[in-house]
């Protein structure tokens, strides 16, 4: 069958009319197909670059991980630069170093122990800042001991001192020594000697405000007691700091004006308080020994006593010969009446202070009658022999 469109001439039978062709412009772009157009890809995701581009920086920031990681390791690295820098300052600081202090370290005593003490004392401004520089820096063990250090020091020199091991060193100088005994000690202090220590105790270049024009024996005129020695400390400054404390203990017992009730010389009130240190030995004989040697002066007596003796021969203590009493010196009070010279040692505060007020007694004799130490003390002969035999008795003559 033959047919023709509604308007158009008729068709060949098993065709179909042609479209009426566009006239519009084809504004679509054109695709392969099986893909999606160009609306379909920028609903899944716009901006997306094509293959080959370089991606966008700010893509990377979207990423929340990223960003914490970069801002840890941000701060991370301004702590270790700020914690150095800090600690570097407390390791060096500024400004000159501050006055001499002395820091004691106790047996057993590690660096976190030592870096609190030195915090502590202002030698360091922080116990945390060592510590943290301790562990970069070698820092050897703490010997126990005394140290001198300066405040306001710096961490390496305070490791210096350290390394070199205690630098303060107490010298002890108890009642009844003598400058000899005295300069031995010394002597064994680093950097210090013995024979340089006596020659300026007897050299006369310093002085005694109690001693007598002409005379350059300080014996009996150093004050007893601790000194602490610390580093570069001279012969001098050490002999002047025991002048001073001598001429302070006898300004506060009031030796010149209780050496004149008593009718001596300071000087002389010195001589008998030392020689009361030797043979009173301990504090209940003190006084009533200070009597006796008083009573005996009085009396124009000799003293006769072995301490002196022992002094001439430069012994302290030990048994006295019939061959010792006839020793030819000044010192020898079985042959010269009076008081010795010089004092015969330095002399306790409560020996200097039973010359000053001793009690009031006839005794002209003592004698050791017990093992601590306690005298027996007499006014005649007869009651001296008695004392004698007693103490002979209990093994103590």
């Amino acid at each position: 069958m033959t047919g023709s469109g509604p308007d158009g001439p008729p068709s060949e039978p098993g065709t179909e009319p042609y479209p009426a062709p566009n006239t519009e412009p084809n504004t679509e772009p054109y695709t392969e197909p099986g893909t999606a157009g160009p609306s379909a890809g920028r609903a899944q995701g716009e901006g997306v670059p094509a293959a080959g581009a370089a991606p966008s920086g700010r893509g990377w920031f979207r990423h929340p991980w990223r960003i914490a990681a970069l801002v840890f390791v941000l701060l991370g690295l301004g702590v270790i630069v700020g914690g150095y820098l800090w600690v570097d300052s407390e390791a060096n600081p500024s400004g000159p170093a501050g006055p001499q202090v002395i820091v004691t370290v106790r047996p057993g005593s590690g660096v976190n122990q030592l870096a609190g003490t030195l915090a502590s004392k202002g030698v360091i401004g922080s116990s945390l800042a060592y510590r943290i520089w301790s562990q970069v820096h070698s820092i050897p063990g703490v010997q126990a001991g005394a140290y001198a250090f300066h405040k306001n020091t710096s961490f390496s020199s305070v490791d210096n001192v350290i390394s070199a091991g205690p630098n303060v060193f107490p010298l002890a100088v108890p009642p009844g020594f003598t400058v000899a005994e005295v300069a031995q000690r010394v002597g064994q202090l680093p950097g210090h000697s013995a024979a340089a220590f006596s020659a300026l105790a007897t050299g006369g270049a310093l002085h005694s405000p109690w001693q007598p024009a002409g005379s350059t024996n300080l014996d009996g005129l150093l004050g007893t007691g601790t000194y602490v020695i610390v580093p570069g400390e001279s012969d001098t400054q050490l002999l002047t700091k025991m002048i001073d404390r001598f001429d302070a203990q006898a300004g506060a017992l009031g030796l010149a004006s209780g050496s004149a009730q008593l009718g001596l010389t300071p000087y002389q009130v010195v001589t008998v308080a030392s020689i009361v240190e030797k043979e009173g030995v301990i504090a209940k004989n003190l006084g009533p020994v200070a009597r006796v040697v008083l009573n005996r002066l009085q009396h124009d007596m000799p003293l006769q006593m072995d301490s002196t003796v022992l002094y001439s021969e430069g012994r302290d203590g030990g048994p006295v010969s019939a061959k010792d009493l006839q020793l030819v010196s000044p010192y020898n009070t079985y042959l010269n009446k009076g008081l010795t010279p010089t004092p015969i040692c330095f002399p306790s505060r409560a020996a200097l202070q039973a010359a000053l007020n001793p009690p009031a007694g006839t005794w002209l004799y003592f004698v050791v009658v017990q093992s601590d130490g306690t005298e027996a003390f007499a006014d005649t002969f007869a009651q001296q022999q008695s004392n004698e035999a007693l103490a002979k008795q209990r093994g103590l003559a």
